[in-house]
């Protein structure tokens, strides 16, 4: 357990990374146009570029609100952004595999593999957690 907090080490650790990764993709798509391009997506036009600055501006949000939830040490907080990361991580799940991207670091199937058990462990943190707010409401 981390100090002053319920929340387990490797569900904060879980969240430290997966807020990484979204800073990391914040960036890509806001400074980083080349790596997007090699990626196989077009950033010629416009109408691109609105869509990579809105990801961008989203996939910020749900960071911020990561960062909340980590200094916070909030279980119920922790709750709506693992579901939130849950959500978002079943949909790459079936996307990622489908539309691989040029440069992907790995096979579609290994890609389905691996954001199987991406979606397995933030499952696992949000039961771990939810145990953790029924105790804090005496369920």
């Amino acid at each position: 357990m981390c100090k002053n907090s319920k929340i387990p080490i490797w569900v904060n650790v879980v969240q430290g990374l997966l807020t990484l990764i979204m800073l990391q993709q914040v960036f890509m798509f806001t400074f980083d146009h080349q790596a997007v391009n090699a990626s196989g997506i077009s950033i010629d036009g416009i109408p691109n570029q609105n869509l990579l600055y809105e990801f961008a501006s989203r996939t910020m949000v749900m960071a911020a609100a990561s960062i909340f939830v980590l200094a916070t040490q909030n279980p119920r907080y922790f709750l709506i952004v693992l579901l939130m990361n849950i959500f978002r991580e079943s949909f790459e799940t079936i996307i990622d595999p489908l539309f691989p991207l040029a440069n992907a670091p790995m096979t579609p199937k290994a890609d389905l593999i691996a954001h199987l058990v991406i979606v397995v462990i933030e499952v696992w943190a949000f039961v771990t957690v939810l145990k953790i707010v029924r105790r804090m409401d005496g369920h």
